[in-house]
């Protein structure tokens, strides 16, 4: 069996961010450390971290006074953050820089007078991030059909921003009929998309061009690694979304010579090797990489926690 990996694959730079900032805080203020909602939408790195002494928890309500609290990658409204601060929380926020340069951009658009058309999938935490981020009147859409039943004020003053986990074909039919309908309309260049959205998509659209079926690994509540999936679909591969190796179906396996790999943002490569080790026991195996974009993006570590003194612990007397 000839099982060829997609690059780049995995791991993006805002989660390696996200995931470092955790594990930075664990020890400069050692356990427990409290997340809000999933670090980033991976059931194997968080449970990696909860065995380290990190709680996850759905509302900053849960974490203890004075406690260190860390915002997930996707963001969080300004209401939640405020109020976090307002409970003494030690707030880092983790939030990805691509998240937040969505944020910067819409908070402009509205300061011009513009209402603001966000691009989107409903109930997604980004979404719910960026929703609470920008002043002003903002309109969700996911699809074409949202787009005409649309109702502005002023057809001449809007912008358009989207959630970075949609690549530049994910919203190009939006945004085209946003332009037909709203000649006037602006939003950011598409250079302003998430690189490494982009970058995994079309990586695994030329990996299913060689390939008799792709196995994507990622978690089903996250939204780039759905979008692998259906990008390799469209090229007419049978693929299939997995959490991790175990999840494999020999049957889809059956008449297939040459097997492809990606993996979500949010998937660490151990699961991609634990995978590849799960196919050489059903045969032997020659693995290769297709070529593609070798990425080089690093972020910044939050000032917050790069020059946080540690928590000092009290006993009693």
């Amino acid at each position: 069996m000839q099982v060829i990996l997609a690059q780049p694959r995995g791991f993006c730079a805002g989660v390696e961010r996200a995931i470092e900032i955790v594990e930075m805080a664990l020890e400069k203020f050692g356990a427990p450390i409290y997340v809000r909602h999933e670090i980033v939408h991976n059931p194997h790195v968080v449970q990696r971290l909860v065995a380290k002494g990190v709680k996850f928890v759905e509302e900053t309500d849960e974490v203890p006074e004075g406690a260190v609290a860390i915002f997930s990658a996707h963001g969080v409204a300004e209401k939640v953050e405020k109020h976090a601060i307002d409970r003494g929380l030690q707030v880092i926020d983790a939030t990805c820089p691509l998240v937040s340069k969505v944020h910067t951009e819409g908070q402009r658009y509205a300061k011009q007078g513009r209402e603001i058309i966000l691009i989107g999938h409903e109930g997604h935490p980004e979404i719910e991030g960026t929703l609470g981020r920008i002043p002003g009147i903002v309109h969700l859409v996911s699809e074409v059909p949202d787009v005409a039943k649309l109702k502005v004020n002023n057809p001449d003053m809007l912008a358009y921003i989207t959630q970075t986990t949609l690549s530049v074909d994910d919203t190009k039919m939006v945004i085209d009929a946003l332009k037909a309908r709203f000649p006037n309309i602006v939003g950011p260049a598409t250079k302003d998309i998430c690189y490494a959205t982009q970058n995994r998509q079309v990586a695994v659209r030329e990996l299913a061009k060689h390939v008799d079926v792709v196995l994507v690994i990622g978690a089903h509540n996250s939204s780039n690694s759905n979008r692998l999936r259906e990008r390799s679909e469209e090229v007419g591969v049978p693929s299939y979304l997995i959490e991790d190796a175990s999840h494999l179906k020999p049957e889809w396996l059956v008449g297939k010579k040459r097997v492809g790999i990606t993996a979500g943002a949010s998937a660490p490569e151990d699961l991609v090797q634990e995978l590849i080790e799960r196919l050489r026991q059903i045969e032997p195996v020659e693995v290769s990489v297709l070529p593609g974009v070798e990425e080089s993006v690093h972020f910044r570590l939050p000032l917050a926690l790069t020059k946080a003194e540690p928590r000092v612990k009290t006993t009693a007397a």
